[in-house]
């Protein structure tokens, strides 16, 4: 993940303007995830668990998943793509911070620590999902952009295996949040919030996705389906599914 971020930045090296409020948003973003992970270390020194429910660790959380803010913004640009990258990678940090928390260094994932992670910081989580599911889609559609807008001789490898690599990511990421919080057992208000993002971007994940990675959305999303229990989220995972195969 860390060298797909890298070659994405590679990619948006070019890029000469940005636009103005979502500059000062990433910003934003970036200085309250670097407090938030300030606070988590306090905590851990101290032999506590991070409370999100704190009114000042609250409002870290909504500068960073600043859904209102990325709401707010004009229309997307190519330029866009910088700090859109800058931002989610704040935002991704910030998830990680609290959602493997407390885990063992391994190969692989405590389960155990992740789990109660998830439990504990349920609302947190969906809320952070539901942002960064819009905002990479936003960061999508920038980055074809940005692509497009490139001379030929500009289109260099680095570039395109960028972007090859956010189209992966993302369909993973996608995949992820229907499993994290949709079919899990969450709370539906949780769950229909992440299938609503979902179905609100679906025409940039249509089109985003490489062909492989939606026939294999397809094949779990398929499974997944029977264990959703809030219908409104099922309905939505529907008919995402079925656009995806008309896609393919």
């Amino acid at each position: 993940m860390l060298i797909v971020r890298i070659l994405l930045i590679l990619l948006a090296l070019a890029s000469p303007a940005f636009a103005e409020d979502g500059l000062i948003d990433a910003a934003a973003a970036r200085d309250a995830a670097q407090a938030f992970r300030v606070y988590v270390e306090g905590v851990t020194k101290k032999g506590e668990r991070p409370d999100l429910t704190r009114p000042e660790v609250t409002a870290l959380l909504g500068r960073v998943f600043n859904l209102d803010g990325l709401n707010a913004l004009p229309p997307v640009q190519g330029s866009d793509i910088y700090w859109l990258l800058d931002w989610m990678e704040a935002a991704n940090a910030t998830n990680k911070l609290f959602t493997r928390y407390g885990s063992k260094p391994g190969r692989q994932p405590d389960l155990v620590a992740i789990q109660r992670n998830m439990t504990e910081y349920e609302d947190q989580y969906a809320a952070a999902v539901n942002f960064l599911i819009r905002g990479q889609a936003r960061e999508a559609v920038s980055m074809r952009m940005f692509m497009a807008g490139l001379a030929p001789e500009e289109r260099t490898r680095i570039r395109e295996e960028g972007l090859a690599g956010a189209r992966r990511s993302m369909a993973e990421f996608i995949l992820a949040s229907v499993c994290s919080v949709i079919e899990s057992g969450s709370k539906p208000g949780n769950a229909r919030m992440v299938s609503a993002a979902i179905r609100d971007t679906r025409e940039v994940w249509i089109g985003f996705f490489l062909s492989q990675d939606r026939a294999r959305i397809i094949e779990v999303l398929g499974g997944y389906l029977k264990q959703v229990a809030d219908e409104t989220a099922r309905s939505d995972l529907a008919a995402f599914t079925a656009e995806l195969q008309a896609a393919n």
